[in-house]
């Protein structure tokens, strides 16, 4: 694993130029010190890298593929297009990158326990997974919207040990999950860790998270200058709070000639109101102790979301993510509910792939705006996961469209 240069890190206040910081209780200020204070000693011992790359190898089956999907490309007319197999990681998905890695500092730190926040399941799943190898316990907060459209990722949660834990208010997604996890945080503080799973929070988390899920464009810019012999044309992947997008995008940081695109949640469309795309809807507020993006009602509160896809339906982002928007260094787009379900299904149909709903929106972006590219662009798209989990979901979206 590599440490960052020092002007990819965020300033001693954590922030990304006006972007991040920490907007926390009094109560959480020591905690979020011990965990940055703890976060940078590791990442500076050899043995903890050396720990990590391991398990990454051995248990997540590190490195993933970087796979030509030549009959998609073909059946869309674009340029190629190479899809970075998060979906092959254990688990499942790109989560257990940063899974495995902040468990392993949670053990360092002297902690029993972890919490996690989860949407779509999968950094739920992959929580629990590592909490199980390393013997620590573990508790998942989920919406209770989340837990009926993923029962198959709350049975794999519970099967690995994890408590889960429904979460009955607001909208019962993602954010309300996240509202109970760090009331927990802040009830059990000398005992437990909060695992994060996206680019969001407080700082440290943003920083920690970016570090752990670098893996995925470390390997893929090694991987796509040996199949390709040179750079990317550009990299494309999902964003919801942002992680799998930040692990793919921050290795390429200063190659100024790879574009970066993110795509996040259109929903029913950005001006019907029900989207969940933070960036292109939202304006500059405070969300869960860090500034960023946050979609707002006209009084300043946090706007309800929608999307398809249970990992994307997040009301805010990364702030990161955040100051590449607001510096030009990335691009965003949005895909609706019905062009990522259309990638879905023809990446399903061309390559034998079922992709998460998540990935279904870079894939999505891709399918729509192919013309846009030269045929001898290269992209790199990150299939952050595998669509096992939304099928019987996606089953019911389209029975109910043609009844």
């Amino acid at each position: 694993m590599k440490i960052y240069k020092k002007n990819q890190l965020p300033d001693k206040n954590g922030y990304f130029g006006p972007f991040g910081g920490r907007f926390v209780p009094e109560t959480l200020v020591g905690p979020l010190n011990e965990i940055e204070r703890g976060f940078k000693a590791a990442i500076k011992s050899a043995s903890f890298r050396k720990e990590v790359n391991d398990y990454l190898t051995s248990y997540a089956g590190r490195p993933t593929e970087l796979f030509e999907a030549r009959r998609f490309s073909s059946a869309i007319r674009g340029p190629r297009i190479f899809l970075k197999r998060e979906d092959l990681a254990h688990t499942g998905s790109h989560k257990i990158n940063n899974a495995i890695g902040q468990c392993l500092l949670a053990k360092r730190l002297g902690k029993k326990r972890v919490i996690a926040e989860t949407g779509a399941g999968q950094h739920g799943v992959a929580t629990a997974s590592a909490a199980a190898l390393l013997g620590l316990k573990c508790a998942v907060y989920m919406g209770e919207e989340d837990i009926r459209r993923q029962a198959l990722n709350v049975f794999r949660m519970k099967l690995l040990g994890a408590e889960v834990i429904p979460v009955s208010s607001g909208t019962r997604t993602l954010k309300d999950a996240i509202n109970e996890a760090m009331r927990d945080w802040v009830t059990n503080v000398r005992t437990t860790f909060y695992c994060i799973g996206s680019a969001i929070g407080a700082h440290p988390y943003p920083l920690i998270v970016k570090y752990f899920q670098s893996v995925i464009g470390n390997e893929a810019k090694r991987q796509i200058l040996k199949a390709t012999g040179r750079l990317p044309s550009a990299l494309v992947a999902c964003v919801g709070g942002g992680s799998n997008s930040i692990g793919l995008f921050a290795p390429f940081y200063f190659d100024k000639k790879v574009r970066f695109i993110g795509v996040e949640a259109g929903g029913r469309g950005i001006s019907s109101g029900e989207h969940a795309a933070s960036i292109l809807g939202g304006r500059v507020g405070v969300l869960h102790g860090t500034k960023s993006y946050i979609l707002q009602d006209s009084n300043g509160q946090v706007a309800a979301t929608h999307s398809v896809s249970a990992g994307l339906d997040y009301p805010g982002v990364g702030p990161e993510h955040a100051f590449f928007k607001w510096s030009g260094r990335a691009d965003y787009a949005a895909v609706t509910d019905s062009v990522a379900l259309e990638g879905f299904r023809v990446l399903s149909e061309t390559e034998g792939i079922i992709p998460a709903l998540e990935s279904s929106h870079a894939i999505g972006y891709v399918l729509k705006n192919a013309r846009r590219f030269k045929k001898t662009d290269i992209l790199v798209l990150c299939l952050s996961g595998r669509g096992d989990k939304d099928v019987d979901e996606v089953e019911r979206i389209l029975k109910a469209r043609t009844s």
